[in-house]
């Protein structure tokens, strides 16, 4: 094993399902367009939103259809869902969106200091059981690089429908200085953020009774 696959162990699945002529056609024709590449991304033009496990594309598509003026980065290392973004890109001529298909991890050191305007890590793998917390992306380490990537002000949006995650990163957070929890009442991690859209994961979740929490941190 590499230096860099002990440092980056993967845990999950990186493919599904054959993906459909379409989508194979998007995974190699595409996605190389689309590859985020730091050393020829511009920072400063515009402001930058990262998501970590955009899943199947849905709220990273709709974010970056609604802001348009926005260079949005998805980062997820499951084929099947890259594919799935790359079908919503080409569907809605969106021109803001880069992709690494692959730990967004691998990314924390290349990107600039203060360069993000937002980090979206939403239902993220809950990892349930006590032998696997370590494997959760709500991790000390990765806090503090989501700390040094955030502009001042920057904010952290967390979405989860489990409980047990939802106080976990409320502890992990309370652990690393510069961030503030914006909620002024326990009701509020109740209330989706602005412009949310529901995405199929969320709407499966409260069929089967699990409520989400939205959890919102500033960077100070």
């Amino acid at each position: 094993m590499s230096e860099k696959e002990r440092r980056f162990q993967f845990y999950g699945r990186r493919k599904g399902k054959t993906l459909r002529p379409h989508h194979a056609k998007l995974i190699t024709e595409l996605l190389p367009q689309l590859q985020f590449d730091p050393a020829h991304f511009d920072f400063t033009r515009k402001p930058v939103r990262l998501e970590i496990g955009f899943g199947g594309g849905e709220h990273l598509a709709h974010q970056a259809e609604l802001h348009r003026d926005i260079a949005f980065i998805g980062a997820e290392p499951f084929v099947n869902g890259v594919a799935k973004l790359l079908a919503f890109i080409e569907a809605r001529n969106l021109q803001n969106v880069s992709i690494h298909a692959g730990d967004v991890r691998e990314l924390f050191d290349l990107l600039p200091d203060h360069s993000l305007e937002r980090i979206y890590l939403l239902y993220p793998d809950p990892w349930p059981k006590t032998r696997h917390h370590r494997r959760r992306l709500v991790s000390p380490e990765n806090l503090k690089q989501f700390h040094r990537l955030l502009k001042p002000g920057g904010l952290f949006l967390f979405a989860s429908d489990i409980d047990h995650y939802v106080e976990w990163t409320l502890f992990e957070m309370r652990k690393v200085p510069g961030f503030t929890w914006l909620a002024e009442s326990a009701g509020d991690r109740r209330q989706p953020f602005p412009d949310w859209v529901e995405t199929r994961y969320e709407a499966k979740a409260k069929r089967e009774g699990r409520m989400p929490s939205y959890l919102m941190f500033r960077r100070d």
